[in-house]
């Protein structure tokens, strides 16, 4: 049997294998992230932090349907300050880590970085496109070419880390937002974050099922919109692109390789396969591999657009 290899090289970091931890989940803490790695993650984001202290949205803040997840979690985490002492010694951890940092302004996002710059890690994620949460993401605008080029461009002097710039699927210009990221100095783009918002109605409680009435959808009705964005964002930006969204499978995770990603995310698969989920994904990404005497995972990206 070929020996096959999973490994590849974002953006100059090395990694095992392509499939990395999606931020906010489980990234909370730095035994965590370690605990994620041995099951098999072959680099894994934190739980994204703000410049303060954020309590997030009241319970319930996630719920399951049969196509996937609602949530609407408020990007709660301890702050800057308290996130720089949890995420220390990141060499202990085994893999990359990846920071998620957020903000309402562009000097907040410089804020959070400098905060963190003293600790390890690999890379900086920047999520300019929530849909859930007053302030952040496209409700505060961020979700634009031009106010995605200036807070990318303050982040880029801020940090020699690579960045990468994740975007939400419910941006009508896509590949201009991803073409003004590239041009401001951004290393890959992250596609995508959750899409809506969308809401679920308890119809006996006659009222909306999460605390803040709406949500961003993931899981397996994300997926089709995940692939479609990172096939029309392979054709626009020269830069690595990491596709995230509804991959619970090997077959998912090819899939959005051939699409164009060089790498993906996993989130809401971790609670429908088990913590060992990544090991899960590569074993069946190595055996659909070898029964096609595929050897290296780098050959199949893009290779739908040929």
């Amino acid at each position: 049997m070929s020996k096959i290899n999973l490994s590849v090289n974002l953006c100059n970091i090395p990694l095992n294998n392509p499939g990395i931890l999606a931020s906010g989940i489980l990234g909370t803490t730095r035994a965590l992230l370690k605990r994620m790695v041995e099951n098999g993650a072959g680099a894994v984001t934190i739980k994204s932090i703000s410049k303060e202290p954020r309590e997030g949205h009241k319970n319930p803040t996630v719920i399951t349907f049969e196509g996937g997840m609602l949530n609407a979690v408020g990007y709660s985490n301890p702050g800057v300050e308290a996130a720089a002492k949890e995420f220390s010694q990141l060499n202990e951890i085994g893999a990359p880590v990846i920071a998620s940092v957020i903000g309402t302004q562009k000097e907040d996002f410089v804020r959070v970085v400098e905060g963190l710059s003293a600790q390890k890690f690999s890379a900086i994620e920047i999520p300019l496109s929530c849909p859930h949460t007053p302030g952040f993401g496209l409700l505060a605008g961020q979700g634009t070419p031009q106010a995605t080029f200036d807070i990318t461009a303050a982040v880029r002097k801020a940090t020699s880390l690579p960045i990468f710039i994740k975007l939400s699927p419910s941006i009508p210009e896509l590949c201009s937002v991803a073409k003004a990221a590239e041009d401001a100095g951004a290393d890959a783009i992250t596609a995508v974050n959750s899409m809506g918002p969308g809401m679920l109605i308890n119809i006996d409680a006659q009222r909306p099922i999460l605390s803040f009435k709406v949500g961003g959808v993931t899981g397996d009705a994300l997926r089709p919109i995940a692939i479609r964005c990172v096939y029309d964002l392979y054709q626009s930006v020269k830069i690595p692109i990491i596709g995230v969204g509804g991959i619970s499978t090997g077959r998912h995770a090819i899939e959005i390789m051939m699409a164009g990603a060089s790498a993906f995310g996993v989130g809401s698969a971790i609670y429908y396969r088990g913590i060992d989920v990544f090991k899960k994904i590569s074993d069946e990404m190595a055996f659909w591999m070898q029964e096609r005497g595929i050897t290296n995972i780098n050959e199949i990206v893009g290779v739908a657009h040929d």
